[in-house]
């Protein structure tokens, strides 16, 4: 018998520790196995902390990862991240325990589900200046919000980064830019534009905070919190869906401001590789939603090509056996 509570507890104070992950995750993480040790006990009847490692074998994970999806009605995208915090533990628990092996085995062979691919959605340059327009500059938070809007449109920081930026993370003068530490606590500076870097420094005078400040503050002068930036840029939305009832048709949350940051430069000619590397992506995979997502760079291949009225010789098969393979 194999204690699962001391495992569990040495994966967040040890593990979890020593590959320096960030709050986002181990509060993913804690979630997962707070629902997983309560459903557990639902299945068996036994308290979390006297669970054994066997206990939680492949056919609990699996009826666990049913019940976030039929009774939570969470998707594939949360079932699949709720899989990886389990798969994580169990590699550690590998270590501690080879006895159970065989379960370990079991649970890691769990596949992820298939997930549709979905046309990621951003903002035209018309909507970007409708949504820009319209926070009232006359008062301080209105100022706070177009400045906050206007980098998260030119930088396309995630929103934690966003609320994470203090008055220190920006430079000024030539190369202006803005510091911030993103996902795997990787740290990259992302350029501004002179327009943009005007806006900052003005917003710096009147802010006069201290370097360890949030760039963006509360009304208490605290950091803003996601649900804050989320809450504020829907306000805004009405008010820009009413210049631009386009917006009126698209959904749009601050992850959307960073897609349009990338639609951006992707139009303007960036290649994928340095989008990758401004977005703060690990690989160019993640950037390729965007080729798919671009219209304009479809219809322009489509006029490459040679027109409907151009003659082409029709593909004939050498051998006859080849021509059986080509009908297959």
């Amino acid at each position: 018998m194999t204690a699962l509570a001391p495992i569990l507890q040495a994966y967040f104070t040890q593990r979890l520790a020593q590959r320096q992950a960030s709050a986002h995750t181990v509060a993913s993480y804690r979630d997962t196995f707070s629902l997983l040790l309560r459903f557990a006990q639902q299945q068996l009847g036994t308290p979390p902390s006297r669970l054994d490692v066997t206990d939680v074998d492949a056919t609990l994970v699996g009826a666990f990862l049913d019940h976030l999806e039929t009774e939570r009605g969470n998707g594939a995208a949360t079932r699949n991240n709720r899989l990886a915090a389990v798969h994580s533990l169990f590699s550690y628990a590998a270590l501690r325990c080879p006895e159970h092996a065989a379960t370990i085995a079991r649970v890691l062979a769990i596949p992820a589900k298939r997930t549709d691919t979905t046309i990621v959605s951003f903002l035209t340059a018309d909507e970007v200046a409708a949504l820009l327009a319209s926070p009232a500059r006359a008062t301080r938070p209105g100022r706070r919000d177009y400045v906050l809007l206007l980098v998260a449109v030119q930088t396309g920081l995630r929103v934690s980064e966003l609320t994470g930026l203090t008055c220190g993370d920006v430079t000024l003068g030539a190369g202006a830019n803005l510091r911030c530490r993103g996902k795997g606590r990787k740290e990259r500076c992302t350029p501004l534009t002179r327009p943009t870097a005007r806006v900052v420094r003005d917003w710096l005078t009147e802010r006069h905070g201290e370097p360890t400040d949030p760039l963006f503050p509360n009304r208490a002068g605290g950091r803003l919190s996601p649900d804050a930036v989320a809450d504020l840029l829907a306000k805004h939305l009405t008010t820009a869906a009413d210049r631009f009832p386009s917006l009126k048709a698209k959904r749009v949350s601050p992850h959307t401001l960073r897609h349009t940051a990338a639609m951006t430069l992707l139009r303007a000619g960036v290649d994928t590789s340095t989008i990758a590397l401004w977005l703060g992506h690990a690989g160019t995979k993640a950037t390729q939603v965007y080729l798919h997502a671009d219209l304009a760079l479809k219809e322009a291949a489509l006029a490459r090509t040679a027109p409907p009225t151009v003659g082409r010789a029709r593909y004939q098969p050498p051998d006859q056996l080849l021509a059986f393979l080509e009908s297959l």
